[in-house]
């Protein structure tokens, strides 16, 4: 099932939201002291390719650091990235068959807006629950 899912994502969504990521650390990573930022948007590009079977879950250790560095963050790239996800959640809910997918879309905007102090880990399967492994959760 999670492999389905991921396919589906892939081909619907993932490969265009993992080209805006890219192209935002790309961009990121022109000047020096936004390397951090660039880095941050490659290590959500491979979330947002294959986002089922894995979740993003908020450190213990989030400190300062990390607000401000999200506040530059939702300034500089992440309005725009949330922006994306909230149109390719939309164009995906206007299917059938999109519609789960275009939820867990939605689901990725926080993360899009405040990616430091979370990090990615795999989602542990839970017995009878089918949606154990949609993002965000």
């Amino acid at each position: 099932m999670r492999i389905l899912g991921n396919v589906l994502w892939f081909v619907l969504a993932g490969f265009w939201l993992f080209l805006f990521y890219v192209a935002a650390g790309i961009i990121a990573c022109i000047f020096i002291i936004t390397i951090p930022f660039g880095l941050a948007s490659f290590r959500l590009a491979g979330y947002v390719v294959w986002p089922f079977g894995r979740r993003a879950e908020i450190r213990r250790d989030f400190g300062i650091l990390h607000v401000v560095a999200n506040i530059i963050w939702i300034v500089l790239l992440g309005w725009e990235l949330a922006l994306v996800h909230l149109v390719a959640g939309a164009l995906l809910c206007l299917t059938i068959i999109g519609i789960p997918l275009g939820i867990a879309c939605w689901k990725m905007v926080p993360l899009a807006f405040l990616p430091f102090g979370t990090h990615i880990v795999p989602v542990r399967s839970r017995a009878g629950d089918p949606f154990a492994a949609a993002p965000g959760r």
